[in-house]
């Protein structure tokens, strides 16, 4: 933390009195900073957030900590008061607001040209989410949750000369009911119209534009987005282009923690197909996400707590089923991949075939399952996804020809370029 100029102490009000005789010069003392005396500790923070700060009476002068601290520190009070008059930026809260196409909202202002997204400057005490929340009940009548931080774009000073820090959230997907819903109530809108994210980046001001995509980019990623004056920083986990992260790690130009956040991510997940005595496959109905999908018992490998695909397989049948099944042979790796979406490994581990009293004992969690099935392979058509069901399929006959592990893109087995079906899709 860089050390500030000494904060004058004003020499207090004295009563008139009687001369006196004059005494021996003393040495000068410094004027007390508080950064470079007050150490906090659990009690009082120096950097606690502004809504834990009593307001400052500035009516009443800064005096010398000598005066409240017998060990010449200052108060806290003090500390939180010197912190409280600190030159700040402006701190600005932007709303992506999608609906359930996936179009984004975009506003015209009555005060100004062109068009912005929804949201304004943080006013007071207010966090970023409570300021968004906040212009979107004045702007357009909408109160709906404020969604989780995308990107921060920091902005040098500009004609306000004051720097601007920008927190761009997701507000949505909107339902119809609540798009239907929105008004003008404080006149500080004139209209609000959906548009395709590529419209709006073509219709949104050059300043705005760069937080629309990187917003949007981090929400496909799943990941956040770090701008300064609207380009993609080094390190950022989303929106830094293909080509100039290719660049820079080409000429070995990013510190490791820059590499790591810049790399693209892909989700892992493990399967187990199990089977009956007759050789239908175990299906498992979600019970969130669209009705009437079904898959294989399994789900998400925790990596970040040191879970194998193995692991995670053994886990998820044991949440889902309530069964204690120990994964068999690796029968098949797949991988998917759809821009700009992360892509997805899968690992299906043989299940074994149960016998009646196991499939008799499968509890399912309603919270998160609503049925289970057993289904032939002719009905998988009807019940699973096309790359599901390739999958699904290319299992079962590595499963009966005892072949595999197989090597799958989308659910097809991979194949040597010229080799006819299969390759790489």
């Amino acid at each position: 933390m860089p050390v500030p100029a000494p904060v004058p102490v004003p020499e207090p009000e004295r009563e008139p009195s009687e001369p006196s005789e004059p005494s021996e010069p003393s040495e000068p003392s410094e004027p007390n900073d508080p950064r470079e005396s007050y150490e906090p500790d659990e009690t009082h923070d120096a950097h606690e957030p502004r809504e834990a700060r009593e307001p400052r009476d500035l009516s009443v002068p800064y005096e010398s900590p000598e005066a409240h601290e017998p060990s010449g520190q200052p108060s806290p009070e003090q500390v939180r008061a010197y912190y409280a008059d600190r030159p700040s930026p402006l701190v600005a809260a932007t709303g992506i607001v999608l609906d359930d196409s996936g179009r984004v909202l975009l506003l015209t202002p009555s005060y100004k040209e062109g068009l912005e997204l929804p949201g304004g400057t943080v006013e007071d005490t207010e966090t970023p989410e409570e300021g968004l929340a906040r212009e979107l009940k004045e702007e357009l009548g909408l109160s709906v949750p404020v969604g989780r931080l995308l990107a921060v774009d920091s902005r040098a000073p500009g004609v306000l000369g004051r720097s601007l820090v920008a927190h761009v959230h997701l507000v949505g997907p909107l339902s119809a009911e609540q798009s239907a819903a929105i008004s003008y109530a404080d006149g500080e809108v004139t209209e609000a119209h959906w548009h395709t994210p590529e419209e709006a980046f073509r219709l949104l001001p050059e300043r705005i534009a760069p937080r629309l995509r990187a917003g949007l980019a981090a929400l496909y990623a799943g990941s956040i987005a770090h701008l300064v004056n609207g380009v993609p920083q080094a390190g950022s986990p989303a929106a830094l282009d293909p080509a100039r992260r290719a660049a820079l790690e080409h000429a070995n130009a990013l510190d490791s923690a820059s590499h790591r956040a810049n790399r693209p991510k892909s989700f892992t997940a493990a399967h187990m197909l199990c089977t009956d005595q007759s050789g239908r496959v175990l299906l498992v109905q979600p019970a969130y996400g669209a009705a009437g999908r079904w898959h294989l018992p399994g789900g998400g490998v925790d990596s970040d707590l040191g879970e194998s695909p193995r692991d995670a397989a053994r886990r998820e049948v044991r949440e889902e089923l309530g069964l204690e099944l120990e994964p068999g042979r690796l029968l098949a790796v797949n991988w998917a991949s759809h821009a700009p979406y992360p892509a997805r490994v899968a690992f299906a581990f043989d299940g074994g075939m149960l016998d009646a009293n196991t499939l008799a004992s499968i509890r399912l969690p309603p919270a998160e399952l609503r049925e289970w099935r057993l289904a032939g392979q002719e009905e998988l058509r009807d019940l699973l996804r096309p790359k599901l069901r390739r999958r699904v399929e290319a299992c079962l006959t590595a499963l009966r020809e005892g072949t595999g592990p197989l090597e799958l893109y989308a659910g097809r087995p991979w194949s040597p370029p010229g080799a006819g079906a299969g390759g790489r899709k």
